[in-house]
């Protein structure tokens, strides 16, 4: 899962100012068996409508196209090897959108949720902007809300709705004032304290030329679980299931009965690739909480195009009627959208059933962009350039963030960090970070004019784009191995969170064990010592994780904190500062953890 961090507009303030001085088709799910209650009209009764609809899911702002890993898919191929195609953008997808909607006289373009939030830094610079003003353009009817929406809290959500400048950083352009997004973004499930009401519609419907389908839009309940506080205060979070029901059976009182569900929240399919069959030999090939949210949702909903995970599927999964019904992902960052054609039946106002089949397709870089698009984005890199493009240190290969346990690139953060912490004080012994706090890979290959090896500050803004604080705590070794344990424990026994570390701190993780005994006490060592449970230790991790983020509870419990500098700062100084075009920084082996299978 991709935990949250809110983000501090102060950083931003002072990049603005510095700106204003510088002026393929895959089948991956099959015809949905027909649920008996929706077969279609006797021949010679009025005719079935076709419908369309293109889905997306997390893409976080990336409007140019992703570096590295998180540019690629992953394809299989008819004799079972596999193969990875360079995919995003935002204006491939545009035009991917664009090419799928022709000939299609009832299309509707569709989201659920995180577009923005985590966002690199064309996007995230200014506050996520850019990416609204680009999902205008490319058409996006509707998005559900995801957990990222509130990075900035429910306020600046509800500006990239209504529209209006920034509340610190005003407006980035003479006489050119934000004007939100054209399309609901829908949380029927984030109740507003004080009103008790949803914070945005919880529903909406569209009709297209005589086609009225209804939408509701929910994210994991567990949001506050995977975002800092102050991003979600005043707000709660209710069941997907129960609230997908409640709002069903309002629609169906006013006559809507075609009803697609947008939910936050998805699985973890058998097969990495974005075309694999989930539903091959009549086994649905998906785990994790959209299986049992989807078999609780009332089966008159048609469809549920889900997210969260960034995994790609179109599976289908039994409603509690025991009809199976369709549950899609396009994975993330803009790599993939969802097609779903389905038949819609004017007599009853449904969705019949038995015609909903989906596909994923790439957004592959090889056709033509769309020209619109490419000029929205040479506005805003016109504006960011100046911060952007500046090289802030050099690397001898890819840093990735790729690995089961550990990876290079969560090493080098772990570091950074930790040499931030002894700058403000010398007893601090060891780094903790989270690792969806890590967002994208540091790429050798040049994103611009800068060179290969040259690390620029929007490429370290795309791995750490936060603006989270190093903070300080002091925990005694009995906290230290608890938080340890914890990655495989409690809230993150299912789907563990494995805490990038600082070089010196190792440790055992035998996964022939179950829970918190994966972590071996006694194989945890700072520096070669054994961790004393009585000593007192140092730690910097960074705010989210202070706060108890991703199910780091004990955490929160460390004494004497010292809130240091933004954690990309931490990044880019260390980098700065240990690094040149002679002597590039080279990964490290990432093997600080032991692993036994």
């Amino acid at each position: 899962m991709s935990p949250t961090h809110s983000r501090r507009p102060a950083p931003r303030r002072a990049l603005i100012a510095a700106l204003a001085a510088a002026a393929t088709l895959a089948t991956a799910g099959a015809l949905v068996a027909a649920n008996p209650a929706q077969a279609g009209p006797d021949a010679g009764s009025t005719p079935l409508k076709d419908l369309q609809l293109l889905a997306i899911n997390d893409f976080h702002g990336n409007l140019e196209p992703p570096a590295g890993s998180s540019g690629r898919v992953t394809e299989r191929q008819a004799d079972g090897t596999t193969k990875d195609i360079d995919a995003g953008g935002v204006e491939y997808l545009a035009s991917s959108l664009r090419t799928a909607r022709a000939g299609h006289d009832r299309s509707l373009t569709v989201a659920a949720g995180d577009i923005v939030g985590a966002s690199p830094l064309l996007s995230g610079l200014f506050h996520d902007e850019p990416t609204i003003e680009a999902m205008n353009k490319l058409g996006l009817d509707v998005t559900g809300v995801g957990n990222h929406e509130f990075d900035e809290g429910k306020d600046e959500l509800l500006r990239l709705q209504n529209g209006g400048c920034h509340p610190v950083d005003g407006c980035y352009a003479e006489g050119r004032k934000f004007k939100g997004a054209d399309y609901p973004i829908l949380s029927a499930n984030v109740i507003n304290d004080k009103t008790g009401k949803p914070l945005l519609k919880p529903y909406v419907v569209q009709n297209v030329k005589g086609a009225k389908v209804g939408f509701i839009g929910v994210t994991l309940k567990g949001t506050p679980d995977v975002v800092t506080a102050e991003g979600v205060k005043g707000l709660k979070f209710l069941d997907e299931a129960e609230t997908i029901n409640k709002y069903t059976k309002e629609l169906q009182q006013q006559g809507i009965h075609a009803i697609v569900a947008l939910v936050h929240e998805g699985g973890f399919p058998a097969s990495s690739a974005y075309n694999y069959d989930c539903d091959a030999g009549g086994s649905t090939g998906l785990s994790g909480p959209i299986v049992d949210i989807a078999k609780k949702v009332a089966p008159e909903v048609d469809a549920l195009v889900t997210g969260h995970t960034h995994n790609a599927y179109v599976c289908s999964i039994p409603d509690p009627a025991g009809h199976p019904r369709l549950v899609t992902s396009a994975a993330s960052y803009g790599r993939l959208f969802t097609e779903l054609n389905m038949k819609y039946d004017p007599r009853t106002d449904d969705i019949v059933r038995a015609t909903v089949k989906g596909s994923n397709r790439v957004v592959d870089r090889t056709q033509s962009k769309a020209a619109d698009l490419t000029q929205l984005l040479d506005y805003w890199q016109t504006l960011a350039a100046p911060v952007a493009n500046k090289p802030v240190g050099y690397i001898t290969k890819d840093i990735t963030r790729n690995g089961a346990v550990e990876s290079p690139l969560g090493d080098l953060i772990a570091d950074a960090q930790l040499a931030h912490a002894k700058s403000l004080d010398s007893r601090s012994v060891l780094a903790l970070m989270n690792p969806g706090g890590i967002r994208a890979d540091l790429v050798y290959a040049a994103s611009g004019k800068e060179g290969d090896g040259v690390v620029t500050y929007g490429e370290g803004f795309a791995v750490q784009p936060f603006s989270n604080t190093v903070n300080l705590k002091d925990l005694t070794g009995a906290q230290l191995i608890t938080v340890l344990k914890q990655q495989v424990s409690g809230s993150n026994a299912a789907a563990p969170k494995y805490l990038q570390i600082s070089d010196g701190l190792t440790y055992t993780l035998d996964l022939t064990k179950t829970g918190a005994d994966r972590v071996v006490t006694d194989s945890i060592r700072l520096n070669g010592k054994p961790i004393d449970p009585t000593a007192s230790y140092r730690v910097a991790m960074n705010s989210f994780l202070a706060g108890g983020g991703d199910g780091f509870t004990e955490l929160a419990n460390g004494t004497d904190q010292l809130v240091g500098s933004d954690d990309l700062a931490a990044l880019v100084d260390y980098l700065t500062a240990n690094t040149s075009a002679a002597a590039p920084y080279a990964p490290t082996a990432a093997d600080r953890v032991t692993v036994v299978k």
